[in-house]
């Protein structure tokens, strides 16, 4: 059947003429759905055979011929092909391609389905292929197995090539690769999803990223916790290097205003001349301890999470990331709180206000009570979701930008492009919730300001809008961005030796 779709034969020719029974062929499938080559002009009307073949393609799976295919089409329309997939399997295909979010794919949805979805193919053969002879074999989807964390026997390795060798030479070519995948819904293909993890390197001084991703083969050979050793390592000292920055930042977003105008020179000037060099890094030891609790918090409940939303997935997709990863994050806020109210009380300290983080926090609760360890906590909770949202979003949108353009022989994209992808992403995420973190520092300073009004959430936005303007929730930006590029470049270069030092498998 399929040998034959082609613009010169009607596309009402049986598809029942394909046995049911057996899958696709090598040549059949080629016939129908290949989409990168071969772009020659049908001898009937002149236009491109590749596009008719991917219309008669589409005119075989929409079997009740209403313009759309849906999860029912795509069921009936393989059989007919001898092509298998769950009906789950299914609903991520016709999901993936829906861009419109009828529920079915038009021809326009499906063509660029397929054709995405065998470009990202190729780059994993390719990447697969380590021997570039243009044939993947047992020994390389070992190797790259257990590359990914996953160790196999030659056994199971050759099971999974017999499942895709349709010629019988225990070797796969491209195009019994791409016809065994193309119409299934690898939409987190293992091998880009490694070299496109968003690590935990990136450590901007916020804490609100999503968790990474670890492999079951990595969480049982004590991977994960070197990992987040060599993250929290990195980000200490990241967060010390770049700390009088940060200060500067508190004492910019609680102090300056449009009649008290602070300015960085002059920031640091005062920082130097109230308490010496020592003062820049005040609030740094309590902003340091806390990385380590809250990393493993929120990386046990992201799991957890994982868990009770279904996901059987070792890698999420992104708006399951999303919900898992805002949820982690406010469970981890929520129980290391306190010691974000005593860092920004610890940067804000006149010299000898406290002995030290143990001081301040007897005096805080002496005073104040306990409800003073929780002061602006719903603005800091809200924040959690611009930020995670849009770091994830511009993340994706960066690095299917770069396999759309760049990618051609890989998958890797290099480690300056991912540096370039995080910080950027994050930065976007700062800046989206920059105005809740300004308004929740100036919530947990509220009673060190002696005799200032407490005010609520939104009283103080309505405060800073009207005395200031909207600039006024964007006080201390300048000393935030200027830290991100040494956060990272530092954090980059520290987690890197950590995980030499470790024994972390470099990937």
């Amino acid at each position: 059947v399929v040998q034959s779709v082609r613009c010169r034969v009607p596309p009402s020719v049986p598809p029942s003429a394909a046995s049911p029974s057996k899958p696709v062929t090598q040549q059949s499938a080629s016939g129908v759905w290949h989409t990168d080559e071969g772009d020659h002009p049908c001898d009937i009307c002149g236009g491109s055979e590749q596009e008719h073949r991917l219309k008669v393609l589409f005119q075989v799976l929409d079997v009740n011929g209403d313009g759309g295919i849906c999860v029912n089409d795509l069921t009936i329309g393989l059989k007919k092909l001898g092509v298998h997939r769950t009906e789950h399997e299914l609903m991520k295909i016709v999901k993936a391609g829906d861009k419109d979010l009828d529920g079915q794919l038009d021809f326009e949805e499906f063509v660029h389905y397929l054709r995405d979805h065998e470009k990202k193919l190729r780059l994993v053969f390719k990447s697969l292929d380590r021997k570039n002879d243009g044939r993947i074999d047992s020994q390389e989807i070992m190797q790259s197995l257990r590359d990914l964390g996953v160790n196999i026997s030659e056994e199971q390795a050759e099971k999974i090539l017999r499942s895709m060798d349709k010629n019988g030479t225990m070797t796969i070519d491209w195009n019994e690769w791409r016809d065994y995948h193309l119409l299934h819904p690898a939409d987190n293909i293992p091998e880009i999803i490694l070299y496109w993890k968003h690590s935990s390197i990136f450590d901007v001084g916020e804490s609100l990223m999503v968790p990474d991703e670890f492999t079951a083969e990595e969480k049982k050979m004590g991977m994960l916790w070197r990992h987040l050793v060599a993250g929290g390592g990195a980000g200490a000292v990241s967060r010390t290097c770049t700390a009088p920055l940060d200060r500067l930042k508190v004492l910019m977003q609680v102090h300056s205003s449009k009649s008290n105008s602070m300015r960085i020179a002059g920031g640091f000037a005062q920082m130097i001349r109230e308490g010496g060099t020592r003062s820049l890094w005040r609030g740094n030891g309590i902003n340091v301890l806390k990385i380590a609790p809250e990393s493993a918090i929120k990386f046990m409940a992201y799991e957890q999470i994982k868990r009770l939303i279904g996901s059987n997935q070792e890698t999420l997709g992104i708006t399951e990331r999303l919900v898992a990863g805002s949820l982690a994050g406010a469970i981890a806020q929520s129980s290391i709180y306190p010691m974000e109210v005593l860092k920004t009380r610890l940067a804000l300290r006149k010299t000898g206000q406290y002995s030290g983080i143990q001081d301040c926090a007897k005096h805080i609760f002496q005073r104040e009570g306990v409800a003073a360890f929780y002061k602006g906590y719903i603005p800091n909770m809200l924040g959690i979701i611009p930020y995670a949202g849009i770091d994830l979003a511009v993340y994706e949108t960066l690095k299917n930008s770069w396999l759309q353009h760049y990618a051609t022989d890989s998958a890797d994209p290099g480690v300056f492009v991912l540096l370039a992808c995080g910080t950027t992403s994050s930065t976007c995420g700062q800046l989206a919730s920059y105005p809740l973190a300004l308004v929740r520092t100036r919530m947990q300073a509220q009673a060190s300001l002696g005799g200032g009004p407490q005010m609520s959430m939104t009283g103080l936005f309505r405060h800073i809008i009207r005395t200031e303007g909207p600039i006024g929730l964007y006080r201390g930006l300048a000393p935030n961005f200027m830290k991100v590029i040494p956060s990272v470049s530092i954090s980059y270069v520290v987690y890197e030796y950590l995980k030499i030092t470790l024994g972390v498998q470099s990937k």
